[in-house]
């Protein structure tokens, strides 16, 4: 069994979109999935728009990563994508009163939860990906993911907090900046992101010819989506509230206490469920979400052995 993970963490400095925890997310999960969950560092891809970055964190550098890793992948290997960033909320096509869920890479060449059900379903039976989104609208970023824990399993309620910004780009804002930099007069986001992106669009918008059901008929997969929000949330960006903190993101900074607190391996659902837990203690308004099979749902998180002895 090998590991592999793709990490990437947007903090769009210097924008009136910048974020301020994203970064740090990854680095922090970084550390995690090398000292406890045996990551060889070699099979870690990091991509920030820190400056400097080697790989800077768009849509293209992004899929190309994911579907990379998904390529190489056989059976027992568990690959695992964490995203810390922006998401918005796209209408979907053909339908305008609904909506789809995608996330903002560095150059707002959106990824949506088409393109994640298109790089799932490449992933071997045996195999496990798990897709851990620390964005706004996070929930049902895979498309049609079976839920385990949302918004039609699980209700909850809870407080406000302060010193938070919302990982979320508004739908307009986004069309608004593909605008910019496009110069045509239209109001179809398809049109702008195919003239800034061609063949790098997503899927979604590639052709009018493309059938968003015409993938294969849906099986029990080896996708597993822990989303830092329901699909109609926000997800918190922590700025640090004391001289020398560090800002994080609600959703991964939760993770990672609740790792903390429970050195012996978690199930995919009691990670998301302590997460919601220690989320309403700390007052934010985002519940996590679990999508995946039900032999996932009860599946150890990150496949962690008892006896921590996994490193490939």
């Amino acid at each position: 069994m090998k590991r592999f993970a793709v990490l990437v963490g947007c903090n769009y400095a210097h924008t009136r979109n910048e974020l301020h925890g994203c970064i740090n997310d990854v680095l922090a999960m970084k550390e995690v999935l090398i000292k406890r969950f045996g990551f060889d560092h070699t099979n870690i891809e990091l991509l920030t728009d820190a400056a400097g970055s080697p790989v800077m964190p768009t849509g293209a550098n992004i899929k190309k990563a994911l579907e990379k890793m998904a390529g190489q992948a056989k059976d027992g290997d568990v690959l695992f994508f964490h995203y810390s960033g922006h998401g918005t909320r796209i209408p979907k096509p053909g339908h305008p009163s609904k909506q789809d869920e995608a996330i903002v890479p560095c150059d707002f060449n959106l990824i949506t939860d088409v393109d994640f059900r298109h790089i799932v379903n490449r992933v071997p039976k045996g195999a496990s990906f798990i897709i851990f989104s620390d964005s706004c609208h996070s929930g049902g970023l895979i498309d049609k993911e079976k839920e385990q824990i949302g918004p039609h399993s699980t209700t909850n309620t809870s407080t406000i907090n302060s010193h938070i910004r919302p990982k979320t780009i508004p739908y307009e804002s986004v069309l608004q900046h593909l605008s910019s930099q496009t110069s045509i007069n239209t109001s179809d986001i398809s049109t702008h992101l195919l003239e800034s992106f061609g063949g790098d669009a997503s899927l979604k918008f590639r052709s009018a010819k493309y059938e968003l059901d015409s993938f294969p008929p849906l099986k029990p997969d080896e996708g597993i989506l822990l989303s830092g929000c329901q699909e109609n949330e926000t997800s918190a960006d922590m700025s640090p509230t004391e001289q020398g903190g560090k800002a994080y993101g609600a959703f991964s900074n939760a993770v990672q206490l609740v790792l903390k607190e429970h050195s012996g391996p978690l199930t995919n659902k009691q990670v998301v469920m302590m997460a919601r837990k220690l989320l309403k203690e700390q007052g934010f308004e985002q519940h996590p979400c679990l999508y995946c099979s039900d032999e996932n749902a009860e599946a150890t998180f990150l496949h962690q052995q008892p006896e921590n002895k996994t490193k490939q």
